[in-house]
């Protein structure tokens, strides 16, 4: 499990630009507490893309969102747990 370390800011977060979407795939947001850095979305990143039918996961510190683009829906305590795994707190879905 990951650990949330006082050397993480909100300055020091890496964030990427958009990504494309696949017709018949579904767009989902979550709200994810704990997230301070790069190191934080990228924890995240790699744990929620192993779930199986994820095509793409973009996670930025500085608003505690993750977007996750998927096959299908996912089960959100599967998500979840891979937040979980990562270290964090998945708060739920945004609307």
């Amino acid at each position: 499990m990951a650990e949330n370390s006082a050397c993480c800011t909100p300055e020091s977060s890496r964030h990427s630009g958009g990504t494309d979407v696949q017709v018949g795939e579904v767009t989902t947001t979550y709200k994810v507490t704990g997230m301070t850095c790069g190191h934080c979305e990228g924890a995240v990143t790699s744990e929620i893309g192993e779930l199986a039918g994820v095509s793409s996961v973009q996670a930025v510190a500085a608003t505690g969102l993750v977007t996750v683009t998927s096959k299908a829906p996912l089960d959100e305590e599967a998500v979840r747990a891979a937040v979980d795994e990562a270290g964090y707190e998945l708060v739920g879905e945004t609307t």
